[in-house]
C-alpha cells in the first residue's frame, strides 16, 4: 500500500459487509469486510454506520492521520490506506471513504485479545500493566500510552491490543499498534462542534491499561524522552494532511493539528521534568 490516499473513486460494491458493534459504548455500528488482492488478504472498515443516516463520522480518516504520525515518530504500526469508493449495503449504494489494511499475522500465527490472554496467564494480583512488563512489552505499552494521549484515543480496550502466537515455533509477540479511529475529534460532526472542542480536555476513555485518563496514564512511563525515535515538528503538518483537503473541512484539519501540537508540547514538557 504505497499510495496512502486514493482520491479517485473506486467501485467496491462487490464487498460484503458484516456488523461489528461499536465497543466504545457510543451509538452506531462499524462495518467490516475483507477480500483477497494479488494473493494477500485485505481488511476493510468503515466509519460509523446508521441505518437511517448512512455512513457517518470520520474514523477512517483518523486512521490515516495516526498512521502518518506514527511513521514520523518512528513507531511500528499497522499501515492503512484511505480509499474513496462506492460501496453497497443492504441494496443501497453509498459514496464514502473507507480504510484498508493488510493482515499483520505471519504464517502459522494465531491471535488473541490481550484481555483474554491476561485472564488465562496472569499471576495473582498482577495488574494489566505489570503483566505486560513481565512479558517484555514495557516499551510497546509505554509507547502506546504516549500515543493514546497525543491523539486522545477513546477506545484502547483489551481487544484493541492483540497477542500473536505461533504454536509450532513456540513464539509469541504483541501485534503492531492498530485501530486509532476513535480519536481526535471523533465526537464532533459539525464545524460548530469542532470549534467548541477543548483540545486539552482530559475526556474519559476506555483503556485496558491504566485509568480512564490518557493524561494520568503517562505517569506509567518512566523514560518519556526515549519513547519516540523522532520528534513532531511544525512542518510535519503538511505530511499528516496530504490529500485530505477534499475529505475533511479546513476547520477540522486545523483543529486536529492544533490539538496534536498542543498535546505534543505538553508531552515534551513532561519529558524535561
Amino acid at each position: 500500500m504505497q499510495q496512502k490516499v486514493i482520491v479517485e473513486k473506486q467501485d467496491l460494491t462487490y464487498l460484503k459487509w458484516s456488523h461489528a458493534r461499536n465497543s466504545s459504548g457510543t451509538a452506531g455500528t462499524f462495518l467490516k469486510s475483507q477480500s483477497v488482492v494479488s494473493g494477500e488478504k485485505i481488511y476493510y472498515k468503515l466509519s460509523g454506520f446508521d441505518s437511517e443516516k448512512g455512513i457517518v463520522g470520520h474514523e477512517c480518516v483518523n486512521e490515516i492521520i495516526v498512521d502518518r504520525l506514527l511513521t514520523i515518530l518512528g513507531v511500528e504500526h499497522l499501515e492503512y490506506q484511505l480509499i474513496h469508493a462506492d460501496i453497497e449495503i443492504d441494496g443501497k449504494v453509498y459514496d464514502t471513504w473507507l480504510c484498508a489494511s493488510k493482515d499483520f499475522k505471519k504464517r502459522g500465527e494465531t491471535k488473541s485479545a490481550l484481555d483474554n490472554f491476561y485472564q488465562i496467564n496472569k499471576i495473582s494480583n498482577e495488574s494489566h500493566y505489570e503483566f505486560c512488563v513481565n512479558n517484555g512489552w514495557k516499551k510497546y505499552i509505554d509507547t502506546m500510552l504516549a500515543i493514546d494521549y497525543l491523539i486522545l484515543n477513546r477506545d484502547r480496550h483489551g481487544a484493541n491490543i492483540e497477542v500473536l502466537r505461533n504454536g509450532r515455533k513456540h513464539t509469541i509477540r504483541i501485534a503492531p499498534l492498530f485501530d486509532h479511529g476513535l480519536s481526535f475529534l471523533c465526537s464532533c460532526y459539525s464545524d460548530e462542534e469542532i470549534e467548541k472542542f477543548d483540545i486539552l480536555d482530559d475526556k474519559p476513555c476506555q483503556n485496558f491499561i491504566g485509568s480512564r485518563s490518557t493524561f494520568e496514564n503517562l505517569s506509567y512511563i518512566t523514560n518519556k524522552n526515549t519513547i519516540f525515535k523522532s520528534k513532531l515538528k511544525p512542518q510535519d503538518k503538511e505530511i499528516l494532511f496530504s490529500d485530505l483537503s477534499s475529505v475533511l473541512s479546513e476547520t477540522h484539519l486545523k483543529k486536529i493539528w492544533d490539538m496534536l501540537w498542543a498535546r505534543w508540547c505538553v508531552y515534551e514538557k513532561l519529558c524535561n521534568l
